[in-house]
Protein backbone atom coordinates (compact mmCIF):
# COMPACT_ATOMS: atom_id res chain seq x y z
CA UNK A 1 0.00 0.00 0.00
CA UNK A 2 1.18 3.40 -0.65
CA UNK A 3 0.96 7.04 1.00
CA UNK A 4 1.78 10.29 0.52
CA UNK A 5 3.49 12.15 3.82
CA UNK A 6 3.99 15.95 3.48
CA UNK A 7 3.55 18.56 6.64
CA UNK A 8 3.63 22.33 7.56
CA UNK A 9 2.35 24.01 4.60
CA UNK A 10 2.03 27.02 6.18
CA UNK A 11 -0.85 28.28 4.05
CA UNK A 12 -0.90 32.08 4.15
CA UNK A 13 2.46 32.82 5.60
CA UNK A 14 5.48 35.12 3.94
CA UNK A 15 9.02 35.07 3.51
CA UNK A 16 9.99 38.43 5.14
CA UNK A 17 7.53 40.33 3.62
CA UNK A 18 7.48 38.02 0.40
CA UNK A 19 3.97 36.74 -0.94
CA UNK A 20 4.28 32.85 -0.87
CA UNK A 21 0.80 31.81 -1.22
CA UNK A 22 1.06 31.59 -5.34
CA UNK A 23 3.84 29.34 -4.64
CA UNK A 24 1.84 27.16 -1.96
CA UNK A 25 -0.81 26.75 -4.43
CA UNK A 26 1.53 25.36 -7.04
CA UNK A 27 3.07 22.96 -4.64
CA UNK A 28 -0.99 21.34 -3.84
CA UNK A 29 -1.26 21.19 -7.52
CA UNK A 30 2.30 19.80 -7.64
CA UNK A 31 1.00 17.41 -4.70
CA UNK A 32 -1.90 15.92 -6.46
CA UNK A 33 -0.41 15.06 -9.64
CA UNK A 34 2.09 13.10 -7.75
CA UNK A 35 -0.69 11.64 -5.68
CA UNK A 36 -2.22 10.03 -9.12
CA UNK A 37 0.81 9.36 -10.68
CA UNK A 38 1.93 7.12 -8.08
CA UNK A 39 -1.73 6.05 -6.73
CA UNK A 40 -1.39 6.16 -3.63
CA UNK A 41 -4.34 5.07 -0.96
CA UNK A 42 -4.16 8.50 1.21
CA UNK A 43 -1.92 11.64 1.56
CA UNK A 44 -1.56 11.99 5.10
CA UNK A 45 -1.17 15.98 6.24
CA UNK A 46 0.40 16.32 9.82
CA UNK A 47 -0.43 19.54 10.64
CA UNK A 48 0.38 23.21 10.88
CA UNK A 49 -2.20 23.28 7.55
CA UNK A 50 -2.32 27.18 7.71
CA UNK A 51 0.36 30.01 9.42
CA UNK A 52 -1.96 31.31 11.40
CA UNK A 53 -5.04 30.44 13.71
CA UNK A 54 -6.84 32.66 12.23
CA UNK A 55 -5.69 32.59 8.22
CA UNK A 56 -6.40 35.40 5.86
CA UNK A 57 -9.17 34.46 3.38
CA UNK A 58 -6.91 33.77 0.38
CA UNK A 59 -5.24 31.28 1.89
CA UNK A 60 -8.56 29.58 2.96
CA UNK A 61 -9.14 29.72 -0.72
CA UNK A 62 -6.38 27.85 -1.79
CA UNK A 63 -6.47 24.80 0.97
CA UNK A 64 -10.29 24.70 -0.27
CA UNK A 65 -9.29 24.35 -4.23
CA UNK A 66 -6.92 21.85 -3.15
CA UNK A 67 -8.88 19.65 -1.37
CA UNK A 68 -12.02 19.93 -3.64
CA UNK A 69 -9.32 19.06 -6.26
CA UNK A 70 -8.28 15.61 -4.24
CA UNK A 71 -12.03 14.42 -3.65
CA UNK A 72 -12.44 14.62 -7.21
CA UNK A 73 -9.73 12.36 -7.74
CA UNK A 74 -11.05 10.02 -5.51
CA UNK A 75 -7.89 10.66 -2.93
CA UNK A 76 -8.39 10.20 0.71
CA UNK A 77 -6.23 12.59 2.94
CA UNK A 78 -5.99 12.05 6.90
CA UNK A 79 -5.22 16.18 7.94
CA UNK A 80 -4.11 16.81 11.61
CA UNK A 81 -4.40 20.08 13.15
CA UNK A 82 -0.19 21.54 14.33
CA UNK A 83 0.16 24.18 16.64
CA UNK A 84 0.14 26.99 13.95
CA UNK A 85 -3.91 25.87 13.37
CA UNK A 86 -7.08 26.62 14.72
CA UNK A 87 -8.69 22.67 15.83
CA UNK A 88 -11.72 24.23 16.34
CA UNK A 89 -11.89 26.03 13.13
CA UNK A 90 -9.50 23.75 10.85
CA UNK A 91 -11.91 20.93 12.02
CA UNK A 92 -15.27 22.69 11.43
CA UNK A 93 -17.44 20.24 9.01
CA UNK A 94 -15.16 17.65 9.70
CA UNK A 95 -18.16 14.69 9.08
CA UNK A 96 -19.34 16.35 6.35
CA UNK A 97 -16.05 16.28 4.67
CA UNK A 98 -15.59 12.48 5.84
CA UNK A 99 -18.25 11.96 2.82
CA UNK A 100 -16.20 13.39 0.59
CA UNK A 101 -12.55 11.29 1.49
CA UNK A 102 -11.81 13.91 3.70
CA UNK A 103 -10.84 13.03 6.90
CA UNK A 104 -9.92 16.06 9.69
CA UNK A 105 -8.37 15.20 12.86
CA UNK A 106 -8.88 17.77 15.10
CA UNK A 107 -9.49 16.91 18.50
CA UNK A 108 -8.83 13.96 21.56
CA UNK A 109 -11.93 12.32 20.71
CA UNK A 110 -10.54 11.96 17.10
CA UNK A 111 -7.41 10.14 18.06
CA UNK A 112 -8.87 6.61 18.61
CA UNK A 113 -10.84 6.60 15.28
CA UNK A 114 -8.74 5.34 12.44
CA UNK A 115 -9.44 6.00 8.73
CA UNK A 116 -9.21 1.68 7.70
CA UNK A 117 -7.83 1.91 3.90
CA UNK A 118 -8.57 -1.78 1.99
CA UNK A 119 -5.82 -3.02 -0.26
CA UNK A 120 -4.99 -6.24 -1.87
CA UNK A 121 -2.91 -7.55 0.81
CA UNK A 122 -5.26 -6.28 4.05
CA UNK A 123 -6.32 -3.48 5.69
CA UNK A 124 -3.97 -0.55 7.10
CA UNK A 125 -5.34 2.02 10.03
CA UNK A 126 -4.82 5.27 9.60
CA UNK A 127 -4.94 7.39 12.86
CA UNK A 128 -4.53 10.87 13.33
CA UNK A 129 -3.15 12.48 16.70
CA UNK A 130 -3.91 16.85 16.31
CA UNK A 131 -0.89 18.78 18.24
CA UNK A 132 -1.61 18.21 22.32
CA UNK A 133 -1.26 20.95 24.00
CA UNK A 134 -1.04 19.40 27.50
CA UNK A 135 -2.39 22.25 29.14
CA UNK A 136 -5.82 21.70 27.50
CA UNK A 137 -5.67 17.92 27.21
CA UNK A 138 -3.98 16.54 30.34
CA UNK A 139 -7.31 15.94 32.10
CA UNK A 140 -9.13 14.26 29.58
CA UNK A 141 -6.43 11.86 28.66
CA UNK A 142 -5.54 11.10 32.27
CA UNK A 143 -1.74 12.14 31.53
CA UNK A 144 0.88 14.76 33.59
CA UNK A 145 1.60 18.07 32.36
CA UNK A 146 4.17 17.21 29.47
CA UNK A 147 4.16 16.74 25.93
CA UNK A 148 5.63 12.98 26.33
CA UNK A 149 2.61 12.25 28.79
CA UNK A 150 0.00 13.31 26.52
CA UNK A 151 1.60 11.44 23.30
CA UNK A 152 1.94 8.64 25.07
CA UNK A 153 -1.71 8.92 26.69
CA UNK A 154 -2.94 9.13 22.89
CA UNK A 155 -0.83 6.09 21.43
CA UNK A 156 -2.08 3.68 23.99
CA UNK A 157 -5.66 4.57 23.11
CA UNK A 158 -4.03 3.67 19.55
CA UNK A 159 -2.78 0.58 20.44
CA UNK A 160 -5.76 -0.70 22.22
CA UNK A 161 -8.30 0.39 19.51
CA UNK A 162 -6.17 -1.13 16.51
CA UNK A 163 -5.95 -4.28 18.98
CA UNK A 164 -9.57 -4.58 19.42
CA UNK A 165 -9.99 -4.10 15.75
CA UNK A 166 -7.32 -6.97 14.89
CA UNK A 167 -5.33 -4.69 12.72
CA UNK A 168 -1.70 -4.98 12.30
CA UNK A 169 0.05 -2.66 10.18
CA UNK A 170 -0.88 0.98 12.09
CA UNK A 171 -0.13 4.43 10.79
CA UNK A 172 -0.04 7.65 13.14
CA UNK A 173 0.02 11.08 11.87
CA UNK A 174 0.90 13.65 14.57
CA UNK A 175 2.71 17.10 15.37
CA UNK A 176 5.24 16.65 17.50
CA UNK A 177 8.91 17.29 18.18
CA UNK A 178 10.08 14.24 18.98
CA UNK A 179 13.80 13.68 20.23
CA UNK A 180 16.76 13.41 17.85
CA UNK A 181 15.18 15.74 15.51
CA UNK A 182 16.85 18.98 13.78
CA UNK A 183 15.07 21.92 14.17
CA UNK A 184 15.23 25.36 12.50
CA UNK A 185 14.51 28.82 13.35
CA UNK A 186 11.06 29.43 11.66
CA UNK A 187 9.89 26.73 14.06
CA UNK A 188 7.16 27.83 16.86
CA UNK A 189 8.63 26.89 20.17
CA UNK A 190 6.26 24.05 21.95
CA UNK A 191 8.17 23.86 25.26
CA UNK A 192 5.88 23.63 28.03
CA UNK A 193 7.74 23.17 32.04
CA UNK A 194 10.80 23.91 29.45
CA UNK A 195 10.32 20.50 27.65
CA UNK A 196 9.36 20.45 24.64
CA UNK A 197 10.64 17.06 22.78
CA UNK A 198 9.09 13.25 23.32
CA UNK A 199 11.01 10.07 23.16
CA UNK A 200 10.30 8.28 20.10
CA UNK A 201 9.63 5.51 22.41
CA UNK A 202 5.81 7.08 22.73
CA UNK A 203 5.44 5.61 19.33
CA UNK A 204 7.06 1.84 19.52
CA UNK A 205 5.27 -1.00 17.64
CA UNK A 206 3.46 1.47 15.15
CA UNK A 207 4.57 0.70 11.51
CA UNK A 208 5.12 3.86 10.08
CA UNK A 209 4.87 7.51 12.23
CA UNK A 210 4.18 10.70 10.05
CA UNK A 211 5.43 13.35 11.51
CA UNK A 212 5.17 17.19 11.41
CA UNK A 213 6.60 20.38 13.04
CA UNK A 214 10.00 20.37 12.04
CA UNK A 215 10.74 22.01 8.90
CA UNK A 216 13.64 20.03 7.79
CA UNK A 217 12.98 16.18 6.01
CA UNK A 218 14.61 13.75 8.18
CA UNK A 219 14.42 10.25 10.00
CA UNK A 220 14.25 9.41 13.55
CA UNK A 221 16.04 5.87 14.03
CA UNK A 222 15.45 5.60 17.75
CA UNK A 223 13.45 4.18 20.03
CA UNK A 224 12.26 1.06 22.03
CA UNK A 225 10.85 -1.49 19.77
CA UNK A 226 10.80 0.55 16.58
CA UNK A 227 11.87 -0.93 13.08
CA UNK A 228 14.45 1.47 11.53
CA UNK A 229 12.97 3.90 9.61
CA UNK A 230 9.29 3.51 10.76
CA UNK A 231 9.22 7.42 12.12
CA UNK A 232 10.07 10.32 9.21
CA UNK A 233 9.55 14.30 9.65
CA UNK A 234 8.80 14.42 5.39
CA UNK A 235 9.34 18.45 6.22
CA UNK A 236 7.96 21.66 4.87
CA UNK A 237 7.57 21.59 1.15
CA UNK A 238 8.92 25.72 0.86
CA UNK A 239 11.38 27.59 3.07
CA UNK A 240 10.24 29.82 5.98
CA UNK A 241 13.55 31.19 6.91
CA UNK A 242 17.25 30.81 5.89
CA UNK A 243 17.72 28.78 8.86
CA UNK A 244 16.21 26.56 6.21
CA UNK A 245 18.85 27.34 2.97
CA UNK A 246 20.65 24.38 2.63
CA UNK A 247 17.49 21.81 3.15
CA UNK A 248 16.61 20.13 -0.05
CA UNK A 249 12.33 19.92 0.38
CA UNK A 250 10.12 17.13 -0.01
CA UNK A 251 7.37 14.97 0.76
CA UNK A 252 7.76 10.97 1.26
CA UNK A 253 6.18 8.50 -0.40
CA UNK A 254 5.67 5.63 1.65
CA UNK A 255 5.05 1.87 0.61
CA UNK A 256 3.86 -0.62 3.70
CA UNK A 257 4.41 -4.08 2.40
CA UNK A 258 1.86 -6.91 3.37
CA UNK A 259 3.83 -8.06 7.06
CA UNK A 260 4.37 -4.23 7.74
CA UNK A 261 7.79 -3.36 6.13
CA UNK A 262 7.99 0.04 5.04
CA UNK A 263 9.92 1.74 2.11
CA UNK A 264 10.43 5.45 2.07
CA UNK A 265 11.28 7.38 -0.49
CA UNK A 266 11.86 11.45 -1.42
CA UNK A 267 9.82 13.45 -4.08
CA UNK A 268 11.91 16.90 -4.49
CA UNK A 269 9.24 19.28 -4.50
CA UNK A 270 8.98 22.26 -6.82
CA UNK A 271 11.37 25.04 -5.87
CA UNK A 272 10.03 28.50 -6.47
CA UNK A 273 13.27 30.70 -5.21
CA UNK A 274 16.26 29.09 -4.49
CA UNK A 275 17.61 30.90 -1.19
CA UNK A 276 21.26 32.14 -0.33
CA UNK A 277 23.37 33.39 1.98
CA UNK A 278 27.16 35.43 1.83
CA UNK A 279 28.96 37.81 3.49
CA UNK A 280 31.75 39.71 3.02
CA UNK A 281 32.36 43.82 2.70
CA UNK A 282 29.99 45.19 0.21
CA UNK A 283 31.85 46.45 -1.97
CA UNK A 284 34.00 43.30 -2.36
CA UNK A 285 30.29 41.13 -2.99
CA UNK A 286 29.27 43.98 -5.72
CA UNK A 287 32.49 42.79 -7.37
CA UNK A 288 31.60 39.37 -7.22
CA UNK A 289 28.08 39.92 -8.94
CA UNK A 290 28.96 39.36 -12.57
CA UNK A 291 31.02 36.02 -12.09
CA UNK A 292 30.89 33.52 -9.05
CA UNK A 293 27.73 35.31 -7.88
CA UNK A 294 25.98 35.95 -10.73
CA UNK A 295 23.02 32.93 -9.79
CA UNK A 296 22.25 34.96 -6.97
CA UNK A 297 20.36 37.64 -9.15
CA UNK A 298 17.44 34.69 -9.13
CA UNK A 299 17.91 33.84 -5.69
CA UNK A 300 16.01 34.98 -2.55
CA UNK A 301 19.17 36.45 -0.76
CA UNK A 302 20.57 37.40 2.59
CA UNK A 303 23.42 39.37 2.74
CA UNK A 304 25.56 39.50 5.86
CA UNK A 305 28.31 42.60 5.37
CA UNK A 306 31.40 42.77 7.41
CA UNK A 307 32.48 46.30 6.66
CA UNK A 308 33.63 47.89 9.87
CA UNK A 309 31.46 51.34 8.80
CA UNK A 310 28.35 50.76 7.79
CA UNK A 311 28.11 51.74 3.39
CA UNK A 312 25.64 54.48 2.21
CA UNK A 313 22.49 52.95 1.02
CA UNK A 314 23.57 49.00 1.14
CA UNK A 315 20.04 47.25 0.47
CA UNK A 316 19.35 49.90 -2.67
CA UNK A 317 23.01 49.14 -4.05
CA UNK A 318 22.14 44.92 -3.37
CA UNK A 319 19.19 44.79 -5.21
CA UNK A 320 20.52 46.52 -8.05
CA UNK A 321 22.80 43.51 -8.64
CA UNK A 322 19.83 41.25 -6.63
CA UNK A 323 17.03 42.38 -6.81
CA UNK A 324 15.43 39.55 -5.00
CA UNK A 325 17.17 40.32 -1.42
CA UNK A 326 15.32 40.25 1.47
CA UNK A 327 17.82 39.96 4.73
CA UNK A 328 20.64 42.45 5.32
CA UNK A 329 22.53 41.97 8.45
CA UNK A 330 25.54 43.56 9.80
CA UNK A 331 28.30 41.93 11.96
CA UNK A 332 31.33 44.48 10.97
CA UNK A 333 34.80 41.91 11.78
CA UNK A 334 36.09 44.06 14.49
CA UNK A 335 33.08 44.78 16.57
CA UNK A 336 33.61 42.53 19.78
CA UNK A 337 37.04 43.99 20.60
CA UNK A 338 36.06 47.67 19.81
CA UNK A 339 32.21 47.63 21.76
CA UNK A 340 34.23 45.77 24.49
CA UNK A 341 36.82 49.40 24.75
CA UNK A 342 33.61 51.38 23.83
CA UNK A 343 31.59 50.29 26.99
CA UNK A 344 34.44 50.72 29.17
CA UNK A 345 35.31 54.34 28.06
CA UNK A 346 31.42 55.17 28.51
CA UNK A 347 31.88 54.26 32.41
CA UNK A 348 34.85 56.38 32.80
CA UNK A 349 32.94 59.74 30.92
CA UNK A 350 30.57 62.06 31.92
CA UNK A 351 30.55 64.28 28.50
CA UNK A 352 27.41 63.84 26.68
CA UNK A 353 28.41 64.65 23.82
CA UNK A 354 31.49 62.57 23.86
CA UNK A 355 28.54 59.67 24.73
CA UNK A 356 26.73 60.39 21.78
CA UNK A 357 29.46 60.19 19.76
CA UNK A 358 30.13 56.76 20.89
CA UNK A 359 26.31 55.80 20.25
CA UNK A 360 26.98 57.16 16.25
CA UNK A 361 30.29 55.28 15.83
CA UNK A 362 28.05 51.77 17.43
CA UNK A 363 25.45 52.31 15.22
CA UNK A 364 27.16 53.25 11.95
CA UNK A 365 30.51 51.40 12.45
CA UNK A 366 32.86 54.45 12.59
CA UNK A 367 33.49 57.90 14.71
CA UNK A 368 31.39 61.35 13.71
CA UNK A 369 32.94 63.20 11.42
CA UNK A 370 33.62 67.28 12.03
CA UNK A 371 30.05 68.16 11.23
CA UNK A 372 28.19 65.57 13.23
CA UNK A 373 30.32 66.47 16.00
CA UNK A 374 29.18 70.17 15.63
CA UNK A 375 25.45 68.88 15.03
CA UNK A 376 25.69 66.49 18.19
CA UNK A 377 27.17 69.43 20.41
CA UNK A 378 24.21 71.77 19.46
CA UNK A 379 21.63 69.02 19.79
CA UNK A 380 23.13 68.65 23.58
CA UNK A 381 23.22 71.90 24.30
CA UNK A 382 20.28 72.29 23.43
CA UNK A 383 18.79 69.67 25.44
CA UNK A 384 20.39 71.01 28.49
CA UNK A 385 19.02 74.33 28.34
CA UNK A 386 15.34 73.37 27.46
CA UNK A 387 14.96 74.64 23.82
CA UNK A 388 14.04 71.52 22.60
CA UNK A 389 10.51 72.20 20.82
CA UNK A 390 7.53 69.86 21.24
CA UNK A 391 7.14 66.67 19.10
CA UNK A 392 4.14 65.52 16.89
CA UNK A 393 1.60 63.55 18.06
CA UNK A 394 1.65 61.02 15.47
CA UNK A 395 5.06 60.39 13.06
CA UNK A 396 4.55 58.86 9.64
CA UNK A 397 5.94 55.61 9.14
CA UNK A 398 7.81 54.31 6.23
CA UNK A 399 7.38 51.28 4.22
CA UNK A 400 8.49 47.89 5.25
CA UNK A 401 12.32 47.52 4.07
CA UNK A 402 14.46 44.94 6.62
CA UNK A 403 13.46 41.86 8.29
CA UNK A 404 14.88 40.19 11.07
CA UNK A 405 16.16 36.90 10.24
CA UNK A 406 13.95 35.56 13.04
CA UNK A 407 10.15 36.42 12.17
CA UNK A 408 8.38 36.17 8.75
CA UNK A 409 7.06 39.37 8.78
CA UNK A 410 8.30 42.43 8.00
CA UNK A 411 9.95 45.25 10.42
CA UNK A 412 8.33 48.72 10.35
CA UNK A 413 10.94 51.68 9.67
CA UNK A 414 11.92 53.74 12.52
CA UNK A 415 9.28 57.07 12.54
CA UNK A 416 10.33 59.65 9.74
CA UNK A 417 10.93 62.61 11.37
CA UNK A 418 10.33 65.49 8.60
CA UNK A 419 11.56 68.30 10.14
CA UNK A 420 15.38 68.44 11.26
CA UNK A 421 14.16 70.19 14.43
CA UNK A 422 12.42 66.64 15.39
CA UNK A 423 15.19 64.40 14.31
CA UNK A 424 17.42 67.00 17.10
CA UNK A 425 14.56 65.88 19.65
CA UNK A 426 15.10 62.61 19.10
CA UNK A 427 18.15 62.61 19.05
CA UNK A 428 18.42 64.74 22.34
CA UNK A 429 16.24 61.89 23.72
CA UNK A 430 18.53 59.38 22.92
CA UNK A 431 21.18 61.44 24.80
CA UNK A 432 19.38 62.10 27.92
CA UNK A 433 18.98 57.99 27.53
CA UNK A 434 22.13 57.15 27.46
CA UNK A 435 23.37 59.79 30.17
CA UNK A 436 21.09 57.71 32.74
CA UNK A 437 22.05 54.67 31.69
CA UNK A 438 26.28 55.57 32.21
CA UNK A 439 24.86 57.01 35.13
Amino acid sequence: MRLLHTSDWHLGRTLYGEDLLAHQAAFLDWLLEQAVRHEVAAVLVAGDIYDRAVPPPDAVAVLDHALRGFADAGIAMVITSGNHDSAVRLGFGGRLSELAGIHLRTSVADIARPVVLGGADGEVAVYGIPYLLPDAVMAELGAERSHASVLAAATSLIRADACERGIARTVVVAHAFVTGGLSSASERDIRVGGIGDVPASVFAGLSYVALGHLHGQQTITTGVGLRAGTIRYSGSPLAFSFSEWRQAKSVTLVEIDEAGLVTTTKLPTPVPRRLREVRGRLDDLLARAGTDLAGLADAWVRVVLTDTARPVAPMERLREKWPHTLVLDFAPQDAPAEGTADLRRMAQTTDPVEICGMFVKFTSGGPPDNEQQAVLADVVGAALHGDLPAAPAEPSFAEPVLADSVSAEPVLAEPVLAEPVLADRALAESVFAMIDAAA
